[in-house]
């Protein structure tokens, strides 16, 4: 076949099975909203929260229009100020970092380390006396070292916030990411784990003040009893997108294991390929449950691999456009970050999505053998 027809044969995301497969299911959904004028702060969207909240075992979470928002809100309720300053890892999307500078404040980039998450050794050398906060990314699927991020918190008297963008349903020693601290925000673009059919967020909570805060923050500032109690956003979760979240949140965890399950097939095939470092495996960590976002190997002769596949039909992602956060020179960092700048150089994130079958994954992977001359 010519590799033109192949270009399509296994995208790195294939964006209609977030509808097609349901179609059928969300267009009742649709109809039922609709018909009943639901479309905004209804109960869809509480039900929706109560059953998110429920999920993770929080006290509270709030729909949001989005992440980027979220993180800026939960910032602000956490009680980041302007001037102050928030560390975090360079290895994310920039729109960690643009929340924190919407939110007023400074944000710090700092090293991630072996597992590709923030180093907690290098946030803690970043620490000044204006530091407020943490906002470690829970990347991939996977969730940082918190018992070490909550000891320097905690030494230090700083708030911490979750980027748990990519990361529902993950858990590091039994708790579930977006709970270890002030509070956590949550992604549901269509390609995250749990996704919907637009931009979608939620922010998680064991605080009743910092929920009070975020839910006034997110909704023009006006508290519980409608009064206006401060200024405030437009970024309320729509309640469409908040019922079609709900129904696909019952059938989550069977989605977690479908690409655990994926994950492990990916290892037991590369494994034995020198040249690539893969993610942690399903099992081989008693600490980690990952969820397994994205699949992220580590490549030698990465920008040949992926033209070798792409060559083969195979679409594959090089992440955030192929630079760390400090690493785009209109955003004025300063900061040199060698670990992190060396793994740009070498990451690229394969197919994983719960529509891959265990027939793609062998081609992907034995067009990955090939490339290495195995």
């Amino acid at each position: 076949m010519h590799s033109a027809q192949l270009a399509r044969a296994i995208p790195f995301f294939p964006y209609p099975q977030a509808f097609v497969p349901e179609e059928d299911d969300l267009t009742a959904i649709f109809r039922d909203v609709g018909r009943r004028g639901a479309f905004i702060l209804q109960e869809d969207l509480r039900r929706f929260e109560d059953n998110l909240a429920r999920f993770l075992g929080v006290r509270h979470a709030v729909g949001v229009a989005n992440a980027t928002d979220g993180l800026l809100i939960a910032l602000r309720a956490a009680g980041v100020c302007a001037g102050d300053e928030v560390v975090f890892s360079s290895h994310t999307m920039v729109a960690t970092a643009a929340a924190i500078h919407f939110a007023g404040a400074i944000p710090v980039p700092v090293e991630c380390g072996a597992d590709h998450l923030i180093d907690p050794e290098a946030a803690e050398r970043a620490i000044t006396p204006r530091t407020a906060a943490l906002l470690p990314t829970q990347l991939n699927g996977r969730t940082a070292d918190m018992d070490a991020l909550r000891g320097i918190a905690r030494r230090h008297n700083l708030a911490m916030v979750e980027d748990a963008a990519q990361a529902l349903g993950s858990r590091f020693r039994g708790a579930h990411a977006g709970t270890f601290g002030d509070a956590a925000v949550f992604s549901f673009f269509p390609a995250k784990l749990l996704g919907c059919l637009g931009d979608g967020g939620a922010v998680t909570t064991n605080d009743a003040g910092i929920a009070a805060r975020v839910a006034a923050l997110h909704d023009h500032g006006r508290d519980a009893g409608g009064e206006v109690a401060g200024w405030g956003l437009n970024s309320r979760l729509d309640n469409l997108q908040a019922a079609i979240l709900d129904f696909r949140l019952r059938k989550y965890s069977a989605a977690i294991e479908r690409r655990r399950a994926l994950a492990a097939l990916y290892r037991r095939e590369l494994q034995e390929v020198g040249e690539i470092i893969l993610p942690p495996g399903p099992d081989r960590d008693p600490d980690h449950f990952d969820v397994y976002q994205n699949y992220e190997i580590e490549a030698e002769r990465r920008d040949g691999l992926r033209e070798f596949l792409q060559a083969n039909g195979i679409g594959t992602l090089i992440p955030w456009g192929g630079k760390a956060v400090h690493q785009w020179p209109a955003l004025g960092f300063t900061q040199h970050l060698p670990f992190t700048e060396r793994l740009f150089q070498r990451v690229l994130l394969l197919p994983m999505h719960p529509w891959l079958s265990a027939d793609e994954i062998t081609t992907v992977c034995r067009a990955i053998r090939r490339f290495y001359g195995r």
